[in-house]
């Protein structure tokens, strides 16, 4: 028996040959699915109210719409919501809704578990579960549109931005993200703004490049160190692609005029958080066009590291500013909820044995797709 087709994960111009040449409709149904589908969130083919009972019929034996079951929801005191979904295959991940003045912001997770082992992240403690694929990256985000237009929400679309910094490293499941963002971005579903929509890595450099030449999202680069002795100790991806090889990666990127990179400094108390720290941090990106947001150490039991001083991050803060960077302290959203950075994770039980890592993305791989972004 043939698995059915993942139609939640095609792009446009797939579903309508899919249409077409094994349905025998026309070319308009597909622009009809695909909202449906991407626009209204379905997640059930009766709800295609507009299509013919014998096309839902073959819709249903033949293809599958993925989703997420909902199995948790926590609410902090900031206003922060994070979400426990679960795969169907029994798989939970987390998302977490942040909401702002004057923008909607959901943290997306990009995998179960993550492999890249940073020494402050709880969902390292995880280890590598397995990918999520495009559909079960979308899901999340269509959930919570649901979610939140049930509670009043106002618009089609309450969130309006999107961040891949939730569980994963998205450049680990490069293909998968790169198809889930196409079908963000395309005009025909969601149509995210591509100023809206930032994906952060811990450091891949090949894919980072890759990803920026064929699809425009903002990047933000989870930086941590000022020297490869102090990133290699807290992010072992640093002794495969050291500080050197990552920040060539950075000066390669095809940023347009006005457009900026993000580097994300955690800071840890009497770890990386010295006037030295400040000034080579300042000198390793120097002449990349880019802003510093410092980020204070969330707390996590078990991990031997400590928030600096509010006064330590001041001092570092104007000790960059002196060196002419760019420089902002972020504050933390949903501590109370262990929602906050490097916080999220879902502990299984000592039954419960992860899949070995998957092999690094091929460099054949394709991500152009289609032009459905702006």
């Amino acid at each position: 028996m043939h698995e059915k087709l993942d139609i939640l994960a095609m792009q446009p111009s797939e579903l309508e040959h899919w249409l077409v040449s094994q349905l025998g409709q026309k070319p308009f149904r597909a622009r009809q699915v695909f909202a449906w589908l991407h626009q209204k969130g379905a997640t059930q083919f009766s709800q295609m109210s507009n299509l013919s009972k014998t096309l839902r019929e073959q819709l249903e034996e033949k293809s599958h719409i993925v989703g997420l079951g909902l199995d948790k929801v926590e609410r902090s005191a900031d206003g922060t919501i994070k979400y426990r979904f679960v795969t169907e295959d029994n798989r939970a991940i987390e998302s977490v809704y942040m909401p702002f003045e004057k923008r909607q912001t959901l943290c997306v997770s990009s995998q179960v578990g993550c492999a890249m082992g940073c020494k402050f992240c709880l969902t390292a403690q995880m280890g590598f579960v397995r990918n999520l694929k495009p559909s079960e990256i979308l899901s999340q985000i269509y959930g919570v549109n649901r979610l939140l237009k049930e509670e009043g929400a106002p618009g089609e679309r309450p969130l309006s931005n999107l961040v891949f910094m939730g569980m994963g490293e998205p450049l680990h499941n490069l293909m998968n993200v790169s198809k889930a963002l196409r079908l963000l971005l395309c005009k025909d579903g969601l149509n995210f703004s591509t100023r809206h929509v930032t994906v952060s890595t811990s450091g891949l450099p090949e894919a980072l490049l890759r990803l920026a030449q064929a699809i425009n999202v903002k990047l933000a680069i989870s930086l941590n160190a000022s020297s490869d002795a102090q990133r290699s100790q807290l992010m072992p991806v640093n002794r495969k692609w050291g500080l050197s090889k990552l920040l060539e990666a950075c000066r390669q990127l095809p940023l347009k005029p006005g457009q900026r990179l993000t580097f994300s400094y955690v800071m840890f108390g009497g770890v990386n958080d010295s006037d030295e720290d400040a000034l080579r941090l300042a000198a390793l990106i120097r002449k990349i066009p880019s802003k510093i947001n410092l980020i204070a150490y969330n707390a996590n039991d078990g991990l031997p590291f400590e928030s600096p001083s509010a006064e330590r991050m001041e001092r570092f803060r104007a000790l960059l500013e002196a060196q002419h960077c760019a420089v902002f302290i972020r504050g933390s959203r949903g501590r109370d909820i262990s929602a906050a950075c490097g916080q999220l994770a879902v502990l299984y039980p000592p039954a419960y044995t992860p899949i070995p890592s998957p092999p690094a993305t091929s460099e054949e791989e394709d991500l152009t797709g289609e032009a459905c972004q702006r």
